[in-house]
């Protein structure tokens, strides 16, 4: 790998992150106090709170952003541990959509929406009235404009045809469990190091869809990063209260529990996912659909374990309490 592409790579990640942050600070800036009030009222009960986390998440874009406001009103008494588990329940269903978009700028050519984003976004920046409004434009079209580099970067880097990588991808058994225990702790650590598990989502599919990383390696790290990204909110609640550190505390055992049980079914579950897009996981010559099956695992990974688990939200919290 050149400096060049290598920079390329660096540059085009940092994108993407810019561009989901000025998405989630535009669209809580133009929600206003009304999302404060949402995620704060329409918690009465379990599943109310769950669907709550979905639309907030998938409004403002960040998993971290979600459960890092649920943990501050839970340290401000606004919310209870258990309706914070709820919502916490749903940011993890909500965050799976930007799998999805970054899946589509594999999938589609995205170079004709990004500049037009850029021109009606500025123009709106520069009349204060939809200034918000240009701003998420902005970030919505760094955001495509990244997944359009990394997707040139991919195939730049022809890694596919580079002995070294294949021969070292090619070392690990994909049917061995200790590999994926392997690229699950590599996965959940580096989410943790970078803080942010769409940049980390980015380079597994950028490295899935050149055909060096086998699926069930890929899969792997995208269950490090359900791990990984709980860090976040764990970060936030250090200097907060105990109730803050228990809704904290609650998301990595929610994620970790949904990693176990997936473990422990983790080849059939991956080859019906597989199966739900059509592509054969022994198979080596359909790589372009590899960031959809990744997208696919993550929402029925975190449906899954949120149907699983949701009926047990009191249990958890004496879990946590106990803890």
């Amino acid at each position: 790998m050149t400096i060049e592409i290598l920079f390329r790579l660096l540059g085009s990640l940092a994108l993407l992150i810019y561009g989901m942050k000025t998405m989630s600070d535009a669209l809580q800036k133009l929600a206003g106090s009304g999302l404060r009030h949402i995620l704060g009222r329409m918690t009465s009960n379990r599943f109310s709170g769950m669907l709550t986390g979905v639309f907030v998440t998938c409004a403002v874009q960040s998993s971290s952003a979600t459960t890092v406001m649920t943990v501050s009103f839970v340290s401000a008494g606004l919310l209870s541990l258990a309706q914070a588990i709820s919502v916490i329940m749903g940011a993890n269903i909500g965050t799976t959509l930007t799998a999805w978009i970054m899946s589509l700028g594999y999938n589609v050519d995205l170079t004709n929406v990004v500049f037009p984003a850029f021109l009606i976004g500025m123009v709106l920046i520069y009349r204060k009235r939809h200034r918000f409004v240009g701003d998420f434009l902005f970030g919505l079209a760094f955001l495509f404009w990244s997944l359009v580099m990394l997707s040139g970067v991919g195939r730049d880097m022809d890694l596919q045809h580079n002995a070294d990588v294949v021969n070292f991808f090619a070392s690990f058994d994909t049917s061995s469990y200790f590999t994926i225990l392997i690229f699950l702790a590599v996965g959940t650590l580096i989410t943790c190091i970078v803080q942010s598990s769409a940049a980390v989502m980015a380079i597994t599919i950028l490295l899935c869809s050149t055909g060096v990383l086998p699926v069930y390696m890929g899969i792997a790290l995208v269950m490090g990063e359900n791990i990984g990204t709980t860090a976040t909110a764990n970060l936030a609640a250090l200097g907060a209260g105990i109730a803050a550190r228990r809704a904290a505390l609650a998301h990595l055992l929610f994620n970790v529990f949904g990693v176990v049980w997936l473990l422990a079914v983790f080849y059939p579950f991956a080859d019906m996912v597989c199966g739900f897009v059509g592509y054969d996981s022994m198979a080596v010559a359909q790589t372009e659909r590899l960031p959809v099956v990744l997208a696919m695992f993550h929402t029925c990974f975190n449906i899954l374990n949120t149907v699983f688990l949701i009926g047990f939200i009191p249990q958890m919290e004496r879990l946590v309490c106990y803890l």
